[in-house]
């Protein structure tokens, strides 16, 4: 049993995953059921299959009258949660082994505001899940040429990468709730963009551990669905007229621009 001190609040949020949701928290339990409290938060109507008193970690069901956005629901979640470290967990994340231990490793290091490991799809293939700012050059090669491949591989020395993706995302309690954690105003899609860029304006570091691996099996709605879709491009949009944009995107790029040429 872990110390007090290295225990785990993780907030899930769920839109009718059913088994996949029932076989995370399965994984949760194998690994990790003395040292966590979870907060499951239903945001739209949903039959368990499951028995939430069933796991030997305290369970606490959280069921919305109306949905809410993603940072609304894991803000929530932390105003609600009561343990030094909290993540951010999606339903569709699989534990083929304890990710915990060696991430909190790493959070003893007082620089570090969020910590996030590598991320594989269920063919084995690393996502790119740690990323650079997007700017709107980028988004647009992106659309034109396709994304670029991780520029980590697993098993790789930490890494600090602008952003990391929400899928798993693992802080000190202190750094979530010294940034005021998410943007509520981002309902869906680049809230997890925006939380590191203010991280960073804080002073904490981001830091990706591709010693350490989970799985996801992401649907990728905003690629069929036009309101999913619709509500990427108001975030994007949102994030390119934000504050943390300017002070940190654009910041960096006029630093670098500055900079005297040393060439000889």
């Amino acid at each position: 049993m872990a110390d007090a001190t290295e225990r785990v609040s993780v907030s899930i949020v769920s839109h009718r995953h059913g088994p996949l949701l029932a076989a995370l928290l399965s994984d949760l339990d194998r690994h990790r059921a003395a040292d966590i409290e979870l907060l499951l938060t239903l945001n739209v109507p949903e039959d368990l299959s499951f028995d939430p008193a069933g796991f030997r970690f305290p369970l606490r069901v959280i069921r919305n009258p109306a949905p809410k956005g993603f940072g609304e629901n894991h803000n929530a979640a932390f105003k609600a949660s009561r343990h030094a470290f909290f993540c951010v967990c999606n339903p569709d994340i699989r534990l083929p082994l304890d990710p915990f231990p060696p991430l909190l490793q790493r959070l003893g290091d007082p620089r570090i505001g969020i910590v996030a490991p590598l991320v594989r799809a269920p063919d084995g293939s690393i996502e790119s899940s740690a990323r650079p700012f997007p700017t709107p050059l980028l988004i647009l090669r992106k659309a034109l040429f396709g994304p670029d491949p991780p520029d980590y591989a697993a098993g790789a020395p930490d890494c600090t990468p602008d952003w990391v993706g929400g899928m798993f995302m693992l802080f000190p309690r202190e750094a979530f709730a010294q940034v005021d954690g998410f943007d509520e105003r981002f309902h869906l899609y680049y809230e997890d963009v925006d939380l590191c860029a203010r991280l960073r304006l804080a002073g904490q570091e981001v830091v990706l551990c591709p010693t350490v691996e989970v799985v996801h099996a992401a649907r990728r709605e905003s690629h069929r669905n036009p309101r999913f879709l619709a509500w990427h491009l108001i975030s994007m949009l949102r994030f390119f007229v934000s504050k943390p944009f300017r002070r940190v995107v654009l910041a960096r790029r006029q630093r670098s621009r500055s900079l005297p040429d040393r060439r000889d």
